[in-house]
Order: structure tokens, then C-alpha cells, then sequence
């Protein structure tokens, strides 16, 4: 790993030399680390949308990127984790959020689920920034969106380690350890079409929350825990830039009082019933279930901003 993370004062160097010579509306993501562990941010851009100077590096613990974003950019962000490379091959794997390509950039390759995905429109109708945090694809570490400027902007994401209460059916193990480094979806798990809202299931109509949902929900009550989850789940601003940050400090986010608070009939799915190991994560990972009142982690760059 030491020899990944001997390049990031060059990564740094080019990153923010696009930032200066490029549009003067460019969006800035800050992307910051405050993980105890390296994370590998991988980036997606939307099909027809511009390309951005770079598709995946490392970031240490309390390191942070800036990345130029181009005008009506639309794509994906997420962490990869414990990642290495193979000394016989050179080829790059991680153990989440891989994307496959054998190396540090995606080069437009997609994340393996479990991932947890923050996703962009920049520029969208009326002109606003559409954004969200999703766990639709499954969890594999805390994530959250913080606009910088703009107006009456909320921030979002999933703050809760939802690996410490994911329950066994879902859980992602390490081989040697047997630690849980990530938490499938209910669809990726079981592949049935309600909980893909797949087949009969395609429409906002048919297909409803899961048992599984409603445990993404009830910890993470902005991010989007299934496929229809849009009410709750999308947020707009206009005219920002963003802090995306691994590992937020839960410290800086109000905590409920329990999970009763949340559900106070303690039953899930349309049937009122619940499993025991669902109950259980429940119960572990809505002590405490964050709840975001703008207070977040900040980080003081000094960097030319839009006009």
C-alpha cells in the first residue's frame, strides 16, 4: 500500500491544476478521509457527460482531494477498502467497491455491490445540483454529502455503521478475520424481483420497502434504502460546491433516544412481521441513528472559487 500512496503529492499537484485552468463554473468536490483506514475513491461519469481528471486514487486517513467537476456533470462517486496489489500480476483488486478495472483508476468502470454510492445530476432542470446517498446496491462504509455555498442546501447521507448490525443473510465477511466489511441489499442477496423492483415489481406501485429496507431507513433516514425511495431520498441545491466525506464524525450529528422512536410498533415489512436477525441489527444500529442538523465536519481550503 505505501507504494500506492507515494504518489498522492502528484495526484494533488494534477488535480488541482485542471481545477485552475478549467471553467470558471466548475463544481469542486473535496473529497475527505476521516476513516481510520486508506480509502480509494472511485468516480463514474454518466453516460454523455464530460470525463473527469481522474477515475480513482488513494486517500490516507485525514487526507483530502480536490477534484474539478465539469458543468452538468452527472455520475457516481464511492470508497473502495482494503485494497492491495498483486506483486506477481500488478494487478489492483479491493475487497469492497471494487471496479474492476486491476488498477487505482476505474477508468469507467462501475463499483461491485455492496457499495455505498453518492450520486450527482450538476445542472439539472431549473438548474439545480440533484444529489443523494444510496444504499441501494448495499453498504460498505459511512458516507456523507456536505454543499459548500448555495442556498437552503441539506446535508445527506449515511452516518451509521451499518456493517457492526447487518444481519448474517446480508452480511459480507473477510475470509481470515471473519470481520464484516460490508452489508449486500436484499436484492443482490436473494435476487427476487420485489426486492429488485424488477419483473412485476417495476413500478413505484408494486414495488414497496422490505423487511431489509426498512433496516437501511431506519438507520440512515435521508439515503436512499430501495429503488422508489425518491421522496426522502434526493436533495437539490443550486450554485455549491461539495464535501464528500468517508467516516464522518458521528460526534458532530444529533443522536435519537431509540429505535421505538423510529418504529414504535418495532414491525417491519407490509406482513407486520419481523425476522430476529433484522430486529436485532435494528436495535444495534439505531444506537444511535444519526440525524444531520447541518453541524458536520468542514474543512478549510483555500482554493479559487466560482464567479
Amino acid at each position: 500500500m505505501s507504494s500506492i500512496n507515494r504518489n498522492r503529492p502528484a495526484l494533488t499537484i494534477i488535480l488541482l491544476s485542471f481545477f485552475f485552468i478549467s471553467s470558471s463554473v466548475s463544481t469542486k468536490f473535496t473529497i475527505l478521509n476521516s476513516c481510520t483506514y486508506t480509502v480509494w475513491p472511485g468516480l463514474l461519469s454518466g453516460a454523455g457527460t464530460a470525463q473527469l481528471p481522474t477515475t480513482g486514487f488513494a486517500l490516507a486517513p485525514g487526507d483530502s482531494a480536490i477534484v474539478p467537476i465539469p458543468p452538468s456533470w452527472s455520475g457516481r462517486l464511492w470508497g473502495r477498502t482494503r485494497c492491495t496489489t498483486d506483486p506477481s500480476t500488478n494487478r489492483f483488486t479491493c475487497l469492497t467497491g471494487d471496479c474492476g478495472s486491476g488498477a487505482i483508476d476505474c477508468s469507467g468502470s462501475g463499483a461491485a455491490p455492496p457499495s455505498t454510492l453518492v450520486e450527482f445530476t450538476l445542472n439539472g432542470a431549473d438548474g439545480l445540483d440533484f444529489y443523494d446517498v444510496s444504499l441501494v446496491d448495499g453498504y460498505n462504509l459511512p458516507m456523507l454529502i456536505t454543499p459548500q455555498g448555495g442556498n437552503n442546501c441539506t446535508p445527506t447521507g449515511c452516518a451509521a455503521d451499518l456493517n457492526m448490525g447487518c444481519p448474517n443473510e446480508l452480511k459480507v465477511m473477510t475470509a481470515e478475520e471473519g470481520e464484516g466489511v460490508a452489508c449486500k441489499s436484499a436484492c443482490e442477496a436473494f435476487g427476487d424481483p420485489q426486492y429488485c423492483c424488477s419483473g412485476a415489481y417495476a413500478t413505484p406501485d408494486t414495488c414497496k420497502p422490505s423487511t431489509y429496507s426498512e433496516m437501511f431507513k431506519a438507520a440512515c433516514p435521508r439515503a436512499y434504502s430501495y429503488a422508489y425511495d425518491d421522496g426522502t431520498s434526493t436533495f437539490t441545491c443550486a450554485a455549491a460546491d461539495y464535501l464528500i466525506t468517508f467516516c464522518p464524525s458521528a460526534a458532530n450529528s444529533q443522536k435519537s433516544a431509540n429505535p421505538v422512536a423510529v418504529n414504535p410498533t418495532m414491525q417491519y415489512g407490509s406482513s407486520g412481521a419481523y425476522e430476529p436477525s433484522v430486529l436485532l441489527a435494528v436495535i444495534m444500529l439505531t444506537l444511535p441513528i444519526i440525524f444531520f442538523d447541518g453541524s458536520v465536519p468542514r474543512l478549510d481550503i483555500s482554493a479559487t472559487r466560482r464567479t
